[in-house]
């Protein structure tokens, strides 16, 4: 899943950035609010880290642009600005969580997966859809009770499925939701991370449609 961080502390960015990718998100970096409120695909990201002393003005106004824009993922306010005002402020404009800075990576992440549960109304912290279970905390996943390993990218690709059961996803969309924007994206590699991935989940768990994309579980 992408996540876009608008930071612009750049060694902030750099250590966020990697750690978030190395629990297995993909992460876009703006570092202002001209590039928060340009950014092009904001309804294909999971989810987005928003500081509030930006260089070009408050991050404050740009969580009230993109929610009068009708722009829904969740937003986690990241910021050194801890006072009741500024809490209360972004979360009336529409901000889903407020952490202040400094803070623990782990509270962070934790955080984080709390707010993309409550976006598909799941508490806790295993995934299922008809015997595929996925664990968004620990990486565990399991095809009918039975423990599979994946590649990182096979379990974002299982992960996006399992948010969206019965949703039929197009290779674009697949290849949105998967890829930072600074990697190269390939419609082709979609092709062969499903053939992989039915392989370990079993192949009839994952239907092609023709010209459409593919669905996981049923319609």
């Amino acid at each position: 899943m992408r996540i876009l961080l608008v930071e612009d502390d750049d060694q902030l960015a750099q250590r966020l950035s990697e750690r978030l990718r190395g629990a297995g998100f993909a992460v876009d970096l703006a570092r202002s609010r001209e590039e928060g409120e340009a950014w092009p695909d904001m309804d294909m990201l999971a989810a987005v880290i928003l500081d509030l002393g930006l260089p070009d003005g408050s991050g404050l106004d740009l969580l009230r642009g993109w929610r009068l824009r009708r722009v829904a993922c969740p937003v986690l306010i990241l910021t050194a600005r801890g006072s009741w005002q500024d809490k209360v402020e972004g979360l009336n404009l529409g901000a889903d969580d407020f952490v202040v800075k400094p803070v623990r990576f782990e509270e962070l992440l934790a955080r984080l997966h709390a707010l993309l549960r409550r976006q598909i109304g799941v508490r806790g912290t295993w995934l299922e859809v008809e015997g595929v279970r996925l664990d968004v905390i620990s990486g565990e996943v399991e095809s009918e009770g039975q423990p599979i390993t994946l590649s990182k990218q096979e379990f974002r690709l299982l992960h996006l499925f399992l948010r969206h059961p019965g949703q039929v996803l197009s290779q674009g969309a697949i290849v949105e939701h998967l890829y930072d924007l600074d990697t190269h994206r390939d419609l082709n590699a979609v092709e062969v991370l499903v053939s992989r991935l039915r392989r370990k989940i079993g192949a009839g768990r994952i239907r092609t449609l023709r010209g459409l994309g593919y669905r996981f579980g049923a319609a």
